[in-house]
C-alpha cells in the first residue's frame, strides 16, 4: 500500500532497528510507495514511510530491490557528488563510493551478496545512510 512520505527530521534522525521476518509487508508498501513516486524518487528506507526498521528499496536498472537488514561489507573509489531526498528540499554535498558490496536478506529472507557499482551504488549508499539516521 502506498504510503506518505515522512518529512519530520527529528524522526528521520533515528537509527533504525533490524528488521524480521515480520516485517517483510514492508517489500510491498515500499515498492507501492516508490512506483507512486516515480517521478521524483528512485530509492526509499522504510522510515521514510513512517517505520523505523532497517530495510530499503532502490531501483536496479528496471526492477527494484528491496534489501532487509542491509550491511555495507566494502567500497571502493570515493567521489563527491550532489544528491536530493523526497524527505527534504533541496540538494547536499557528499561522499559516495563508486562500487560497493552488501549484504543483505531478500524478501524471501534468504541471505545474499551483491556488489553495485555507479548510479546503484550511489542510491543504496544513500538508503543505507537513512537506516543510520544520516540525512542527506
Amino acid at each position: 500500500m502506498e504510503k506518505k512520505i515522512v518529512r519530520d527530521v527529528l524522526f528521520l534522525s533515528q537509527v533504525s532497528k533490524a528488521a524480521s521476518q515480520e516485517d517483510l509487508y514492508l517489500a510491498r508498501d515500499l515498492q507501492d510507495t516508490l512506483l507512486a513516486n516515480r517521478e521524483t524518487c528512485v530509492g526509499l528506507a522504510a522510515n521514510m514511510i513512517g517505520v523505523q526498521k532497517r530495510v530499503i528499496i532502490f531501483n536496479l536498472g528496471l526492477v527494484p530491490i528491496v534489501m532487509f537488514n542491509p550491511i555495507l561489507l566494502s567500497s571502493e573509489d570515493p567521489y563527491e557528488t550532489e544528491e536530493g531526498c523526497l524527505s527534504l528540499t533541496g540538494v547536499r554535498s557528499t561522499t559516495r563510493y563508486e562500487t560497493i558490496t552488501v549484504s543483505y536478506r531478500d524478501s524471501k529472507w534468504q541471505e545474499q551478496t551483491i556488489t553495485l557499482a555507479g548510479f546503484p551504488a550511489q542510491i543504496c549508499q544513500h538508503e543505507l545512510d537513512h537506516l543510520e539516521g544520516r540525512i542527506i
